[in-house]
């Protein structure tokens, strides 16, 4: 299989992922209707917590609100409930059939998850509509950091795209993922800064969550969009978050090259 077919092949699932998707409308109508609520929600609170009084730890209360409600967009969008169907098709046999096809397993799984990654797009241009219409957005500093914190928001998907699918991959030991997927996908959106961010918490909590890839989804590229992060900081910010996706990389062959004399094909 020459390069350009399997090129066409990735760009093929792809398009799979984005239509499994958009083809379940009500599904995505549930979901932007839920966003909206949670950014509002959000929102709210964060201004309640700000309310009469000045900036805290030098954060004030127009960053955080808008800290929030853009993390709620980008989480909903990098960490949906079912972010892939690696699980569902070990469990069911059709592993057997992704097996035999010329692009390997990895890479159909990455095409798919690149495609729903992209049909959730419409769900955070909604959420990130509703907080502007609320006044909770604000434009970065300077145009060098709305280009970092692109570069950054691009590293965050590839380290969050890579997270999930190691995750997924405890499917062909256990094939009932569903409990281990739940409990990280709230450590997760904790440990990412979704729900808090990093320069609120404890000392020691932050010292140990930058040790961890999680902060490299969300974290730094809204910090860098909203100047928190700047300069050489944010550099090495969106560095680290290289170093993430290498690493991650490694673990996923290593971790899929055990897997693959696994493979049990139930009634196939």
């Amino acid at each position: 299989m020459s390069t350009a077919e399997q090129v066409r092949a990735f760009r093929g699932m792809t398009r799979a992922g984005t239509r499994s998707v958009l083809i379940y409308r009500g599904d995505l109508i549930t979901g932007a209707v839920t966003l909206v609520i949670q950014v509002v929600l959000a929102i709210a609170v964060w201004r309640i917590v700000y309310s009469g009084r000045g900036p805290v730890d030098g954060v004030d209360a127009r960053t955080a609100v808008a800290y929030a409600a853009i993390a709620a967009c980008l989480q909903s969008v990098l960490l949906p409930w079912q972010f892939s169907s690696l699980p569902m098709r070990i469990r069911n046999g059709q592993i057997a059939t992704d097996l035999t096809r010329p692009l390997g397993l990895i890479w159909q799984v990455f095409g798919q998850n690149l495609g729903v990654l992209l049909g959730r797009l419409p769900l955070g241009a909604i959420g990130l509509a509703a907080a502007a219409v609320l006044g909770a957005l604000t434009l970065p500093p300077s145009w060098a950091a709305g280009l970092l914190s692109l570069v950054a928001t691009v590293g965050g998907v590839m380290v969050a795209m890579l997270c999930n699918l190691i995750v997924s991959m405890v499917t062909f030991w256990t094939f009932e993922v569903g409990g281990p997927l739940i409990v990280y996908r709230f450590g997760s959106a904790f440990l990412s800064g979704s729900l808090i961010p990093l320069w609120f918490m404890p000392g020691w909590l932050r010292a140990s969550v930058e040790w961890l890839p999680f902060q490299a989804q969300v974290y730094t590229p809204v910090s860098i969009y909203l100047g928190q992060t700047r300069g050489g900081q944010a550099l090495a910010l969106v560095a680290i978050q290289l170093v993430w996706v290498v690493l991650l990389t490694v673990l996923l062959e290593l971790i899929w090259r055990r897997a693959r004399y696994r493979v049990v094909v139930q009634g196939g």
